[in-house]
C-alpha cells in the first residue's frame, strides 16, 4: 500500500460503489438520489463499506491513538441541552435528565494527515455531502475545536437521547463497542413548528418502541442524519471496548464558531475564536433548544 500521505480519495473511499468524482454519471446519480430518498423518509441514510476495506484497520488505529485526549465530562442533561433546573411544567420532557458519559476530541487535537482529518477537508467529499443533503453548498467550520471530532463512548458510559442543535450530521463509526453502543433514533418525531412532547415523553418513559429504530453500523460506514427533528441516541456501551466515531460538522454558511457555554461543556476549554463570536448566532427556527 502507498504511503497514507500520498494517497487520493479514489484510494480512500470505495469509489466503485461511491462515485464521488464523478456525480453527474449513472452510478453517481443512483447514489445521492437513494440518499436523498431515505434522508427525505427517515431522516437518515447509512452508505455502507464507504471507507476501502484495506484501510479500515489502518482508521480504526489513527482514532484509537488520539481517543486518549478526549475530554472526558460526565454531566446531568436532558434531551434538549437546557438547564435542567429550567421552569417547565411537571410533565414536560425537559425535566426528565440522564447521565450523559460520552467525550470528544477536539479538531485540533486530530492530526491533519489523519484520514478523517483528510476525508472532512477533502472538496469532492463536501461537494457529495452537500449533494445529499440537497444543498447548494456546505462549508467547514470556522470553529477550530468542533468542526472535526472524535466521539468517544468508554464502557458503562453512553449519549443519551437528544436532539442535534444543527439540522444535519455526518458521521463514521470507526471502531465498534465489543456490546451495546447502539445508535437508536426516532425520524422526525418533531418539526420546525410542533416539538410533539407527548412523543418524546412516549421515548423517554420507555413507551416508543413503536416510534423507535435501531441502526447497525460498521466501521468504515458514512452516515448522514438530520438530528434536528429525530430524537436519538448511543445506547450504553458493554465489555472491554469503547465506541469511537468520527463527526464531520459542516455549515451552509461560512465562518460558523461555536458557543462558549457549548463549547466549554464539549472540550473544557474555548479559545478566543468563541470569545470573538459570542452573540453572533443566528436561530432558523424556535424550537426550545
Amino acid at each position: 500500500m502507498r504511503s497514507l500521505e500520498a494517497l487520493t480519495l479514489d484510494q480512500v473511499v470505495d469509489t466503485a460503489r461511491y462515485p464521488l468524482s464523478e456525480p453527474t454519471s449513472t452510478p453517481g446519480r443512483a447514489v445521492v438520489s437513494r440518499a436523498r430518498r431515505e434522508l427525505s423518509a427517515l431522516g437518515c441514510t447509512v452508505l455502507p463499506d464507504f471507507i476501502r476495506p484495506s484501510l479500515r484497520e489502518v482508521l480504526r488505529q489513527e482514532c484509537s491513538a488520539i481517543a486518549p485526549r478526549a475530554h472526558h465530562d460526565v454531566e446531568t442533561v436532558n434531551v434538549y441541552n437546557i438547564a435542567v433546573d429550567a421552569a417547565l411544567p411537571p410533565d414536560h420532557p425537559g425535566r426528565r435528565t440522564f447521565e450523559r458519559g460520552n467525550a470528544f476530541v477536539a479538531r485540533d487535537r486530530v492530526p491533519a494527515d489523519s484520514l478523517i482529518s483528510r476525508l472532512y477537508s477533502d472538496t469532492v467529499f463536501r461537494r457529495f455531502v452537500a449533494d445529499c443533503f440537497e444543498l447548494p453548498e456546505l462549508h467547514e467550520l470556522a470553529d477550530p475545536l468542533s468542526g472535526l471530532v472524535l466521539n468517544v463512548v468508554a464502557p458503562g458510559m453512553e449519549h443519551p437521547w437528544h436532539f442535534d442543535t444543527n439540522e444535519f450530521t455526518v458521521s463514521m463509526l470507526t471502531q465498534q463497542a465489543q456490546a451495546g453502543g447502539v445508535f437508536e433514533y426516532c425520524p422526525n418525531i418533531r418539526t420546525a413548528r410542533d416539538e410533539n412532547f407527548d412523543d418524546v415523553r412516549d421515548v423517554l418513559d420507555g413507551r416508543g418502541e413503536r416510534l423507535t429504530r435501531r441502526l447497525p453500523l460498521q466501521p468504515g460506514d458514512l452516515q448522514l442524519f438530520k438530528g434536528r427533528y429525530s430524537l436519538h441516541r448511543v445506547s450504553p456501551v458493554r465489555g472491554e471496548t469503547a465506541r469511537h466515531s468520527a463527526i464531520f460538522a459542516y455549515s451552509e454558511r461560512p465562518g460558523v464558531v461555536g458557543s462558549v457555554e457549548r463549547t466549554r461543556q464539549l472540550f473544557g476549554r474555548v479559545l478566543p475564536e468563541h470569545l470573538a463570536a459570542e452573540g453572533r448566532a443566528v436561530r432558523g427556527d424556535r424550537l426550545l433548544d
